[in-house]
């Protein structure tokens, strides 16, 4: 689940666009100031046809693109000796503007702190101005500035819209202040929805950031579904899967990835390890066995001991030692321990295929690393005895003796070596005393013809 630690500035630079430009129209008026004090507010809305048109002369070099000349322009004309507080307000309004249009943002920031600072500034254009400055604060990444802002702007705006919320749970995400971006998208989800509104993917990626964080894995899963019903994409599987991991639920685990699976998105070597892992897990080992062969095959899993082991793994689960043999056999190559001879040797004794079982089983105990090596010396013996090597198999039994847990099973085999060659023996005795009987009776019978 990583994220990235910077918010995307397209979300604010499309918010500003729209602010800005409307954020530069003006009262026009021509009359003169009236001295009584019930029309204060009125004169103080009032712009002169003189300020009116050098804004409009400004306003067409904007419209030009000729942002220098506008700005040299706008800057003669403000003088706060000479203009009401309404005429300063909207020279710096348009002044702000420029200078955004010029990506000039601290000069932006500035002229708007200046805006924001007039006594008399209309609460409408007061609000804008300081939503624009929370804005702009954040394309400057003065987060902590950006959040007075925006908490400021709260105070102004009794319905704010959902994106207000979202700005400022990204402000609080640069602040690495994880915990506290649940409150505002939550709010935003619910101002949508109320308006009938989407609430939109990125809401939520920001949301699961935020519980993640907070290891908060219930929330984590919960969102990750409702990512997939919405928008399926292969990391909020992967998502998934993690939040079910981290909640113990083992078994929704290979849901979530045989779903990515089925629907294709499963695309590196471990993915498919991974999915193989869970179909053993989850007690499915032909299905394991037969993705990491078809991967092996396209080339996609690489051919190395771990891999090999795990499908042969997978087809000794399966009940398959003919197929795990081939894998075992790769696997046992590439290694310089003798586990993996060991249970190539115990593949061989399961297909009675005793040459090569003695073969592997001696390998195995010349490599050595072996967890059991008296394990290994009972499969050498069983192959030899299998083969009718009693003496050498009566020693494999013998060594592994020499390992209490193994004594009482070597012991047995011994004793049915033993009993073998004795019945062979007997059996053997029985057939050479047959046949000195039956030369006895031929010989009677020529002495007897030659009488």
């Amino acid at each position: 689940m990583n994220t990235n630690h910077r918010i995307s500035l397209k979300f604010c630079i499309l918010l500003l666009s729209g602010v800005l430009a409307g954020g530069s129209a003006f009262a026009q008026g021509s009359g003169q100031a009236d001295k009584d004090d019930n029309t204060k507010t009125k004169q103080a809305q009032a712009v002169s046809k003189e300020v009116y048109e050098k804004i409009l002369a400004a306003q067409e070099l904007v419209d030009a693109k000729n942002y220098s000349a506008a700005l040299r322009s706008l800057n003669n004309l403000y003088n706060p000796d000479k203009l009401t507080e309404y005429e300063q307000a909207n020279v710096l309004n348009y002044l702000g503007f420029v200078y955004y249009n010029m990506d000039n943002m601290p000069q932006a920031i500035a002229t708007y702190k200046r805006l924001l600072a007039i006594p008399s500034l209309e609460p409408q254009l007061a609000k804008s101005t300081t939503f624009t400055m929370a804005q702009l604060l954040t394309v400057q990444e003065n987060y902590g500035e950006a959040l007075t802002a925006l908490n400021k702007w709260f105070t102004l705006e009794p319905n704010p819209a959902p994106e207000p919320f979202v700005l400022k749970a990204q402000i609080l995400y640069n602040l690495n202040r994880y915990k506290e971006m649940i409150s505002p998208i939550e709010s935003a989800m619910a101002v949508a929805r109320e308006r009938d509104k989407p609430v939109k993917e990125d809401w939520y990626n920001l949301l699961n950031f935020a519980y993640f964080q907070e290891e908060n894995y219930t929330m984590v899963r919960d969102i990750q579904m409702t990512l997939l019903q919405n928008w399926p994409k292969k990391r909020y599987w992967k998502s998934l899967a993690g939040a079910f991991t981290e909640l113990g639920e083992e078994q929704k685990l290979i849901y979530a990835y045989d779903a990515a699976f089925t629907q294709g998105m499963l695309e590196t070597e471990a993915e498919f390890v991974t999915m193989a892992q869970l179909f053993l897990q989850a007690e499915v080992p032909y299905k394991a066995a037969k993705l990491i062969q078809e991967k092996m095959d396209k080339g996609v899993v690489a051919k190395n001991e771990k891999n090999y082991r795990l499908l042969s793994q997978a087809w000794q689960l399966a009940q398959d030692d003919n197929k795990a043999i081939p894998a075992l056999k790769a696997a046992a190559a590439l290694a310089d321990h003798g586990e993996l001879d060991a249970r190539l040797a115990n593949s061989y004794l399961n297909v009675s295929d005793y040459a090569n079982c003695v073969a592997s089983a001696r390998n195995a105990a010349r490599k050595g690393q072996l967890k059991s090596p008296d394990n290994i010396q009972i499969t050498l013996g069983m192959c030899l005895y299998n083969q009718h090597k009693y003496s050498e198999a009566k020693a494999a039994f013998r060594e592994a003796g020499k390992v209490p847990r193994s004594q009482r099973t070597s012991n047995q085999w011994i004793r049915v070596i033993d009993a073998e060659v004795e019945r062979n023996r007997q059996i053997r005795l029985a057939e050479e005393a047959a046949q000195k009987k039956r030369k006895e009776i031929e010989a009677r019978k020529a002495a007897s013809a030659r009488a």
